[in-house]
């Protein structure tokens, strides 16, 4: 009792409970847990040296990869801790798949080089996917990696029919006429007819060559054959590019059909 009348009442105080469960050691999981690890540490250490190599060749790889790889550590982040070891299991080998079917596409790529041209790596270009001017300029690179000189582009308005004007390594005067077009529209008979009438009499060719990125009619063959016409299609651009197919100037067979169709 206070003084006053008032009464002391006494509280108790009910004690906190601190309750937690404990996780018990599952041997099991853990064991293949840490197996999965060590056999993730191996599949990383051999597609780093293999990257690697390729990063050597293609430097632009590391950055894309550098990119992805980025992008995609976030998301593996949040749902990394309800990733089961089935799951796990799983996409460690999708994306070594995945990872390895890149890798050996851009080695197979880089396999498509020039075999012909003093050991330097020449990558084939999609001619089908440049402009117009860039095919063009493109053949004439081709010219001037197989050993002609005074290499010009000279196509456009008023023309004659010549795209590509070079001397061959030999000393003969070629003239080259480009049609880029789609694997739906061939080169036809009347382009070879006024391709042959211009070609010899006003650019003086000794080699007249017609490069297209589809195919010939066969009266546009006919034609060519008649009138001494070096005719290259998609087929035989692309083996020349690689280095299977003989320069259009060259003298003999040209080509390996078996290797030109390749």
């Amino acid at each position: 009792m206070f003084e006053g009348g008032l009464r002391s009442v006494a509280l108790s105080e009910r004690p906190r409970r601190f309750s937690y469960r404990e996780r018990p050691f599952d041997l099991r999981a853990t064991a293949v847990f840490f197996g999965l690890t060590a056999l993730l540490l191996v599949i990383v250490g051999l597609l780093a040296r293999t990257a690697m190599d390729v990063a050597e060749r293609r430097p632009a790889w590391v950055v894309v990869l550098s990119l992805l790889a980025v992008a995609l550590l976030p998301a593996w982040w949040r749902k990394r801790r309800r990733m089961t070891v089935a799951r796990l299991a799983r996409r460690t080998t999708e994306a070594l798949e995945e990872a390895t079917a890149t890798t050996l596409e851009a080695v197979e790529e880089d396999r498509r080089v020039d075999v012909s041209g003093g050991g330097e790596a020449t990558v084939v270009l999609d001619y089908a996917a440049l402009s117009a001017d860039d095919f063009e300029q493109a053949i004439a690179d081709l010219c001037i990696r197989d050993g002609c000189s005074q290499v010009r582009v000279v196509g456009g308005a008023g023309d004659l029919g010549a795209d590509v004007l070079a001397l061959a390594p030999d000393g003969r005067r070629v003239v080259i006429q480009c049609k880029r077009y789609g694997d739906d529209n061939k080169v036809g008979s009347q382009e070879l007819q006024r391709f042959g009438g211009t070609c010899y009499t006003v650019h003086g060719a000794d080699v007249a060559v017609i490069v297209t990125t589809s195919d010939f009619t066969a009266p546009a063959e006919e034609y060519a054959a008649q009138c001494g016409i070096v005719c290259v299609n998609h087929e035989l651009l692309r083996a020349w590019s690689g280095g299977l197919l003989a320069p259009p100037w060259a003298p003999g067979p040209a080509v390996d059909t078996d290797q030109a169709a390749l």
